[in-house]
């Protein structure tokens, strides 16, 4: 699945708006991500940091600027980054960059290590022992002098130099999701021909097949998306865990509705930015994309049938049991 939006790109400092390009490790995306993260820090941009400017970022834009007394327009111009202060300065480049320094460029250096998929640890704009060890990774695997300080070499390789990976690291806590359909995988999480990143997995399966929520959580978002995803899902987990289900042919569900595993929560299409019916189902922890492959189970919806026929009547998770919680494990063929 292709992610695009309206992005806006960067000259001499000046986001203009224009119309999108698939997501890259660039210097628009980045500035971007770091507008994000700034209006996240103002409590106005309550979403995850993804780099596209849609309707969410450019609303937040709108809001900091009728705070400020500016010509609401939704684009971040000069006028709107001074009025941010430390967040909204310096430009990505303008210096190195080490532990201890703050601001706008920290977090698009943030945006371009998770890019290229050196996790940062977050998008807060700030260059802590977490963004040092991903610019290490980073540097290593680029071949470039390991000091954990992102200059002028290491930002450049970030933009534009060749693709370096870094093997996914193992999952941590107890979330897990059952897989939202019972089909095989095609398109993995990660780099995949020609060069672009894949922000999750694809489920290629027949139009209109159910689509069973990965877990019990709350709906955050049931509607159109402008960035490619089409009809798009938006489930809330605990411990800062979302799931997403992209390219619906219809949504099922609304938002702030509760669900549980299984729950039918839309039907399989081809809308937004697709080529055909699938399934495009990602996980992100704290906004950040992750490999879902680590915490998927088995299929289970919540009219599955048992194994010998017969249907096995049971509640639909562990919140049965009063922990709040999803089960650890698949049990398909009795209650959790």
């Amino acid at each position: 699945m292709l992610s695009g939006g309206t992005r806006v790109l960067t000259l001499l400092g000046v986001i203009t708006a224009m119309l999108a390009v698939p997501a890259t490790a660039n210097a628009a995306s980045a500035d971007i991500a770091a507008l994000q993260v700034a209006m996240g820090a103002l409590g106005l941009y309550p979403h995850p940091v993804d780099g596209i400017s849609g309707p969410w970022t450019q609303g937040a834009v709108r809001k900091f600027q009728a705070r400020h007394g500016l010509t609401v327009d939704g684009i971040a111009g000069p006028q709107t980054r001074r009025a941010l202060g430390r967040r909204g300065k310096p430009n990505l480049g303008a210096r190195p960059l080490r532990k201890g320094k703050r601001g706008w460029d920290v977090a698009a250096l943030q945006f371009l290590l998770h890019e290229r998929g050196f996790e940062p640890g977050g998008f807060d704009g700030g260059f802590g022992p977490n963004t040092a060890k991903a610019v290490r990774r980073y540097q290593a695997a680029a071949r470039l002098s390991v000091d954990g300080v992102a200059g002028p070499s290491t930002i450049h390789a970030l933009r534009s130099g060749p693709l370096v990976t870094s093997a996914p690291a193992a999952p941590a806590g107890p979330v897990r999701f059952f897989r939202p359909v019972p089909g095989p995988i095609g398109d993995r999480f990660g780099w995949i021909p020609p060069g672009r990143r894949h922000t999750g997995i694809d489920f290629p399966e027949p139009a209109g097949t159910p689509i069973h929520a990965g877990g019990v959580g709350v709906v955050s978002f049931a509607g159109r998306n402008t960035g490619g995803y089409g009809n798009l899902v938006v489930i809330s987990h605990r411990l800062g865990f979302e799931s997403w289900y992209a390219h619906q042919s219809r949504i099922a569900t609304s938002a702030g509705a509760r669900v549980v595993g299984g729950q039918t929560i839309g039907y399989v299409g081809s809308t937004g930015r697709s080529t055909g019916p699938h399934l495009h189902f990602e996980v992100r922890h704290f906004g950040t994309p992750i490999d879902p492959m680590p915490y998927l189970l088995g299929y289970r919806s919540a009219g599955h049938a048992h194994p010998s026929g017969r249907r096995h009547k049971c509640a639909p998770n562990a919140d049965a049991r009063g922990r709040g919680a999803d089960p650890l494990t698949a049990r398909l063929d009795r209650c959790p």
